[in-house]
């Protein structure tokens, strides 16, 4: 099996066994991203000369007879928003320039501790800001199951570097839908991990109150895997949990599914959603009941109503504080000035791209005096309201079936000057975010054009398992996603 084709938990088996070596593994990984790159531009940086020396280690590690790690040669990406020390990390913005972090974020540090080797910074939407990875200083990515649309955002390249087979795990971050949408948009399974579960130690922050780490994989046996490894309470993040985690692994391969109850969200289909996706629900539906569930129908009327503008009030708040670091003295790019307040306006102008902009000027807006009862406040108790309402659900369901996005992948351009259509793109993740809750998107195919379909299953806070158990069963139904070869109709 070409090792573009092969699963994390094969290829670090393999190298355990010392059938292959990590540099072999992570050689042919770098020579397929060296063959698509050119039209994905999924990543910002390779890093090559540390993902040898790193695979180098591991084949030593096994040479002497000690234990790689659950993910031993296995080359994964990561979101170029996550620091990498003595390796550039831009958030896909100019503002910071060659900006090399003197520290790896958590969970770089987690991945390598387990055996796993970096071979890229993947391609974003500037500061995680936007749904299609279009909003990027170092240009647009690809959708490598046709490169004329969007692999979604913000974390599109990390999509796109799983289902292109550049690798089996990739990171990304979800704010407001940015590992579930892409991940339906390149035919991916991702799951976002509840708020606390995976520490953001070295995630440069967005929306402090909604960012959370997650990771994309072409098997659900995979996104196990990398939770398994990621997936622990770190004292530096103080929003990270102490409770006791699970075995995502035992989930992936022992599905109790039998007796659980789905919910369908009523407001969700009955609201403008392309045909193929509700097919896509009401197939996994059929599955999930053959496999001992029970639909249940549930409202999420809050949600479908406020999520979008609550959400667009609270982000935008926390990214104008957040974003008020970068002002061209501390590290990063700078434009000369001759007196300080100058040197602020010129680096933050230049520096920062319009999308950003915008979205700061929207946050000291809702923040500034005379408007922050009216904005955020508000914004406030309607996001308590959908967490509410969510709790509501979840007493008469163990996890919800829903949409994860209501088109399939658009083309370049599109929605590029259309920002509140490109804002609908994630009508169906946001609420989620808001909520704190763990949510997954899982392939269920692909369409006759070629292009993916998918659907997000939700669970309780904490009850992250129930979202591998289910995508197990619809995994054996539907299959694993399949590589797609960066092509175009």
């Amino acid at each position: 099996m070409r090792y573009e084709q092969m699963d994390a938990s094969s290829i670090a088996s393999a190298v355990t066994r010392g059938e292959v070596s990590a540099v072999e593994a992570v050689s042919a990984s770098l020579d397929r991203i060296g063959s698509l790159e050119p039209r994905l531009n999924a990543l910002i940086t390779v890093m090559e000369e540390r993902a040898l020396e790193r695979a180098a280690y591991v084949d030593g590690q096994v040479a002497s007879g000690c234990d790689p790690g659950p993910l031993a040669g296995v080359p994964v990406v990561v979101k170029d928003n996550m620091c990498t020390r003595g390796v550039r990390t831009t958030c896909g913005s100019r503002i910071l320039g060659d900006w090399e972090p003197p520290y790896d974020a958590a969970v770089v540090e987690l991945f390598e501790k387990a055996g796993a080797v970096i071979v890229g910074k993947s391609n974003m939407d500037e500061f995680a800001m936007g749904s299609s990875t279009e909003h990027s200083y170092f240009g647009p990515a690809s959708n490598p199951r046709d490169i004329s649309r969007v692999p979604g955002g913000s974390s599109g390249g990390s999509a796109a570097s799983a289902a292109a087979g550049y690798v089996p795990i990739a990171l990304g971050s979800d704010t407001g839908g940015s590992i579930r949408q892409p991940a339906a948009f390149c035919g991916v399974h991702g799951l976002k991990p509840t708020y606390g579960m995976v520490s953001r130690w070295g995630l440069v922050a967005f929306a402090s109150s909604l960012d959370q780490i997650g990771p994309f994989g072409r098997s659900v046996g995979d996104i196990a895997l990398a939770m398994d490894v990621i997936s622990s309470h770190d004292p530096r993040d103080s929003t990270c949990s102490r409770r006791e985690r699970p075995s995502f692994r035992d989930g992936a391969s022992s599905p109790a599914v039998k007796g659980m109850r789905i919910g369908i969200v009523r407001e969700f289909l009955e609201g403008p959603l392309d045909p193929s996706l509700k097919r896509s629900i009401e197939g996994t539906a059929s599955v999930l009941v053959s496999s001992g569930c029970a639909m249940v129908e549930v409202s999420l009327e809050e949600s479908a109503s406020f999520g979008l503008p609550c959400y667009y009030i609270i982000a935008p708040a926390e990214a104008s504080s957040n974003l008020a670091r970068f002002d061209g003295v501390r590290y990063g790019f700078r434009e000369e000035a001759p007196d300080l307040v100058s040197q602020f306006t010129r680096t933050r102008s230049s520096g920062f791209g319009e999308e950003v902009k915008r979205r700061i000027l929207t946050g000291t807006f809702v923040l500034s005096s005379g408007y922050y009862d009216a904005y955020y406040l508000t914004a406030l108790k309607v996001r308590k309201r959908i967490c509410e309402e969510f709790d509501r659900a979840f007493r008469s369901v163990d996890v919800i079936l829903m949409p994860v996005a209501p088109s399939l992948p658009f083309r370049k351009g599109d929605l590029l000057d259309d920002p509140i259509s490109m804002y609908m793109s994630d009508v169906f993740t946001l609420p989620v975010n808001l909520a704190g809750l763990p949510g997954m998107t899982v392939f269920t195919g692909l369409e006759p054009s070629g292009l993916p379909t998918s659907v997000q299953l939700v669970a309780p806070r904490w009850q992250d398992r129930r979202l591998i158990e289910c995508a197990a069963v619809i995994e054996e139904r539907f299959g694993c996603p399949p590589v797609a070869e960066g092509g175009a109709l």
